[in-house]
């Protein structure tokens, strides 16, 4: 099934704007929905400037204009009425997440589909608080979107096998390999990677390495591409603290996590977002 013509996207911070970008390069008509008109009019930009970028490389075929034709903002859940999909990308927060999930679907017609980019939360569970759950699923991207070449398609217990296949095919349009997984508490790739990142963590609290040669035993040993701490930097230490947290509860105290990401958090050590984390970004 090929991408919807029209695509929604609930949120256009980081994430929302890669994923606002993606579905544009791929020939869709993009609406971002912000929570007021600065919010908004950032939103804009940050898709603008990825799209400038990707011209720029020769990564599309499609001029500016034409890309930033097909994009456009709102503040108004209504925007979403005529998408055949909407992707929400608001932060990693069940409450939060749930009550965004409900607002957008009253305004969605009865045949589009409705996703979630949640890294760690249970599908199943926003599922329980939607009127037609078998039209949703997690699709989970990773960040920086533009350059990651994966997205995993997360299926809730409700989740129809149209759509689980639908996903997998948007995944491979966007350029993209679809991993599908059946939901369970940080999935496949967040409960791996948060597993190494914490351990590794460890590691740096009790003096074994520092965060560099930590980082160097994986990408030159293990052939990662990135080390586990300088991936938690670019997630952002507070993402990484909070999916902990969540595993902890639902999987048990291996996840629990360690003082020294509790101590960077609660100094606003946050990673590359406010330049320092477990490396100097400044």
């Amino acid at each position: 099934m090929a991408v919807p013509s029209m695509v929604g996207v609930l949120g256009g911070g980081r994430m929302g704007a890669g994923i606002a970008h993606a579905f544009c390069t791929a020939g869709a008509t993009v609406v971002v929905v912000e929570r007021d008109d600065d919010a908004a009019s950032a939103a804009y930009d940050r898709v603008a400037a990825a799209l400038a970028k990707s011209v720029e490389r020769g990564t599309v075929t499609e001029s500016l204009a034409d890309l930033t034709g097909r994009l456009s903002v709102s503040t108004d859940y209504a925007a979403f009425s005529a998408a055949g999909l909407v992707v929400e990308a608001v932060p990693e927060d069940f409450g939060l997440k749930a009550a965004a999930l409900v607002a957008v679907e009253e305004q969605l017609g009865s045949e589009a589909w409705l996703a979630s980019n949640t890294s760690s939360l249970s599908v199943s569970g926003l599922a329980e608080k939607l009127e037609r759950p078998e039209r949703f699923c997690g699709l989970h991207f990773f960040n920086p979107v533009p350059a990651s070449t994966l997205i995993e398609v997360v299926l809730g217990k409700q989740t129809s096998e149209e759509l689980a296949e639908a996903a997998a095919a948007w995944a491979r349009d966007l350029g993209k390999t679809p991993v599908v997984v059946n939901d369970a508490p940080g999935f496949a790739s967040s409960r791996l990677g948060v597993a190494i990142a914490l351990e590794a963590m460890r590691m740096v609290e009790e003096g074994v390495a520092t965060a560099e040669d930590i980082d160097a035993a994986m990408v030159l040993g293990y052939k990662h591409p990135t080390g586990p701490l300088r991936t938690t930097d670019i997630v952002g230490l507070d993402v990484r603290l909070g999916i902990a947290e969540y595993l902890a509860q639902t999987l048990g105290p291996r996840f629990a996590p360690p003082q020294i990401l509790r101590d960077k958090v609660a100094r606003g050590e946050l990673g590359r977002k406010t330049g320092t984390g477990f490396f100097d970004w400044k």
